[in-house]
């Protein structure tokens, strides 16, 4: 496809990140809304929670990306826009979005392809997809591997819950025992993501002889899990659903084929099960055990 002939692709800034925010939402729930079954109830809007967090990890992701991220223009106005980074020699797609009013002019191919200049030199790739067919065959080729994910919602059976012992609030001071549970779990460690991290969710650790790990949960909902054995991630994710409000549903996806111990949590919990997205990878195998962030992966 021809790209718009007055399109242009220039770095991304701070001052362009209120521009892209009401861009990103307006895409992702187009998409939402062309993949939802009819039995779906309508996606909601975002909160403006979700759209200040948003806002703060994209700012995040400009200051500590090193030339990542990009913007598509057309006539002065923005089109669409990429937001990637580095960690360790781990290429990251955070956020890719184009107006949907502009979407089938060209836009999308040249603005990856902008993002994916900044993977030149890393070992690895990862980003989180939406069922969009048109995003999955770029993705595709440029090399990613798709690997279907799991998006379990329902209200959490409270007598499932098993005793959970070891597991206590995270501090900073356990940046670099999680950095080194990342880097077994998935080549890579999250470094300067978790003090955003941290921020924006609540941070649970447990550190054993046994195995280690840790989960950021945002009102009873796993955002990340990683733990260098399933037995330690299975606990982590209990602990996230027990922090659950009773009564309340909770949905979470992000679980690949590879961490059926959170399926088999899921389960347990008397959640319902469907596939949502992928995790597309580059030069590596899907992590375990491990949920990961959509973001932040």
């Amino acid at each position: 496809m021809t790209a718009d002939p007055g399109l242009i692709i220039r770095p991304m800034r701070d001052e362009d990140v209120s521009t892209a925010s009401p861009i990103t939402q307006a895409a992702f729930r187009e998409v939402d809304l062309e993949m939802a079954r009819r039995s779906d109830p309508e996606p909601p809007e975002a909160t403006s929670g979700q759209r200040e967090a948003w806002e703060a990890r994209t700012r995040h992701f400009i200051a500590t990306g090193e030339g990542g991220c990009w913007v598509a223009e057309i006539d002065g106005a923005m089109a669409g826009f990429a937001v990637s980074y580095r960690r360790d020699l781990t290429w990251i797609l955070a956020t890719y979005a184009v107006r949907p009013d502009l979407q089938g002019r060209g836009i999308g191919t040249p603005l990856l392809a902008a993002a994916l200049t900044h993977s030149k030199g890393c070992l690895r790739g990862m980003l989180a997809a939406s069922d969009d067919p048109r995003a999955l065959r770029r993705y595709r080729l440029a090399g990613f591997s798709l690997h279907p994910q799991l998006l379990l919602t329902g209200v959490v059976d409270r007598s499932a819950i098993p005793v959970i012992e070891h597991v206590r609030a995270g501090t900073p001071g356990d940046f670099e025992l999680m950095d080194s549970i990342d880097r077994r779990v998935r080549d890579c460690a999250h470094g300067v993501d978790h003090a955003v991290l941290s921020m924006l969710y609540r941070l649970v650790v447990t550190d054993r002889p046994s195995g280690s790990g840790y989960a950021y949960v945002d009102d009873g909902r796993p955002v990340l899990v990683a733990a260098t054995n399933r037995r330690t991630a299975t606990r982590l994710l209990w602990e996230a659903l027990a922090s659950s409000q009773p009564g309340a549903e909770v949905s979470f996806g992000h679980v690949t084929a590879t961490n059926e111990w959170a399926l088999d949590v899921a389960i347990a919990a008397r959640l319902a099960v469907r596939t949502s997205g992928h995790l597309a990878l580059r030069g590596m195998k899907p992590p375990m055990p491990y949920i990961h962030h959509g973001s932040f992966l």
